[in-house]
């Protein structure tokens, strides 16, 4: 008999069995989309929809900003269509997706200034906005304000649980854009609103209102609120960094599947938020990439010894059988 943590081909929706204490705990594998992320989604509604407002022509030049996943399946479609493209990252973009970005035919830039807030979004921003002005043919599709990022996830990824896996209990949903989880939120509030959503986020985010500060894993969190991030009936957690390391190599070790930072990130909030779900609740965490861009990172000891210290190694070091330790904290 098959170990029932490991994915078989062609699985969406993989248990990690035993990781929270009396519920199961399952992660919706978004990694099969083409591009290898959820964002192959979000690219294919924002371009779709722009062709058909007749805003793209052929030979169209686009640019957008990105932390990496974005990036990678906006390139390869506007490959496949014939559009160039200009990506706008920064540091903390992981460098394999740096690559794959350049090898399907991207121009990247990648902007080391910080804004005001310790991130680099707002500088991005800031980037993309001088070019447009000086560019007038120049066009930005915005995944920070375009309805069709939230559209994407309506019809198609809270659609694809309701689908496949049953209305959940519980749905932790990662907030980088915002684009998931207002996209999930619609869809169950016009369809079936029993799901508990808990939108996740990570300390040094500005986009739940805290305190902004410097963060070194892209995917979650913003320096700036998106545009389409909005009120819903979600309870709002936040995330270290540490406890998304954490989760990510315990996942690793424990159930032989390697996750990337935002899968982490909500894995480790449903693990920290375990004891207030029902007993034999079905939770479902939605996982947005896999792990093989974080190999220089969240996966190297060099690296998280550099920015976290040793005494992270040591507790990853330990078998982890219980609730993550950290400084997951709700917030009002």
């Amino acid at each position: 008999m098959r170990n029932p943590t490991v994915p078989e081909p062609g699985e969406d929706f993989v248990p990690l069995t035993g990781l929270l204490p009396h519920a199961g705990l399952w992660l919706k594998l978004e990694s099969r989309n083409p591009a290898g992320s959820i964002k192959m989604k979000t690219a294919t509604a924002m371009i779709d929809a722009a062709e058909r407002a007749g805003l793209l022509r052929p030979g169209a030049e686009l640019i957008e900003s990105t932390s990496g996943n974005l990036g990678v399946a906006m390139a390869a479609i506007c490959a496949a269509r014939g559009y160039h493209l200009t990506l706008v990252t920064d540091p903390n973009s992981n460098y394999r997706s740096v690559q794959q970005m350049r090898a399907l035919g991207a121009e990247v830039v990648v902007i080391e200034r910080r804004d005001d807030n310790g991130g680099y979004l707002g500088s991005r921003i800031a980037y993309i906005s001088l070019r447009l002005a000086t560019e007038p043919g120049l066009i930005w599709l915005n995944q920070y304000a375009n309805p069709a990022n939230v559209a994407a996830h309506r019809d198609g990824t809270a659609a694809e649980i309701c689908e496949g896996f049953g209305v959940p209990d519980r749905l932790f949903v990662g907030v980088g854009t915002s684009g998931t989880l207002m996209g999930c939120l619609e869809h169950f509030r016009d369809h079936d609103p029993r799901p508990a959503v808990v939108a996740v986020d990570v300390l040094g985010s500005v986009t739940f209102g805290g305190a902004p500060a410097r963060r070194l894993i892209p995917g979650m969190g913003a320096s700036r609120i998106p545009e389409i991030f909005g009120p819903g009936a979600y309870r709002r957690v936040l995330v270290s960094e540490r406890d998304t390391i954490v989760a990510c190599r315990t996942i690793a070790s424990r159930y032989g599947l390697l996750v990337g930072g935002s899968t982490g990130t909500v894995v480790a909030a449903a693990m920290a938020h375990g004891h207030r779900v029902p007993r034999d609740s079905r939770v479902l965490a939605i996982s947005p990439d896999l792990g093989s861009a974080y190999l220089d990172t969240i996966y190297d000891d060099g690296w998280v010894a550099a920015h976290f210290g040793d005494e992270l190694l040591r507790d990853i070091a330990r078998p982890a059988r219980g609730p993550v330790r950290g400084e997951l904290r709700p917030v009002p």
